[in-house]
């Protein structure tokens, strides 16, 4: 999901994130050291199940960026009734810290696990991509 030629803008009417969205993984210590984003900017992929999420401060900075993502597999019990099951898929979250730094938290998930997949925490110098 590297390539931002993949995805598409959402039509306008559609763009932004509810409220709740952005601060929905953001632990409550943290949400007062946090940029609040203003609007926010959504593109979605059409062919796989794919979206990218951005959220700008006053300045038209990014302070909120999210990704998902899932890649779908086909299989088969008995080689007879075939069902489609996601082979690995990834949520992100980021924001942008007052010091300029990202407070990011992934969740990967794989094929096989029924729960939902172990999230963490990091920090980085930018928002992932």
């Amino acid at each position: 999901m590297e390539s931002t030629a993949l995805l598409r803008p959402v039509p306008a009417g559609r763009q932004g994130t509810r409220t709740s969205e952005w601060l929905m993984f953001l632990p409550a210590e943290w949400r007062s050291m946090v940029i609040e984003p203003i609007y926010f900017k959504q593109h979605r992929e059409y062919e796989i199940a794919a979206s990218r999420s951005f959220g700008y401060d006053a300045d038209d900075c990014t302070c909120y960026y999210a990704h998902r993502y899932a890649l779908n597999e086909i299989r088969s019990d008995d080689d007879e009734d075939f069902y489609e099951v996601v082979a690995y898929g990834e949520s992100v979250h980021a924001w942008r810290l007052r010091d300029e730094r990202w407070l990011i938290y992934r969740i990967a998930h794989t094929a096989g696990d029924s729960t939902p997949g172990r999230g963490f925490f990091s920090f980085a110098d930018r928002h992932p991509r």
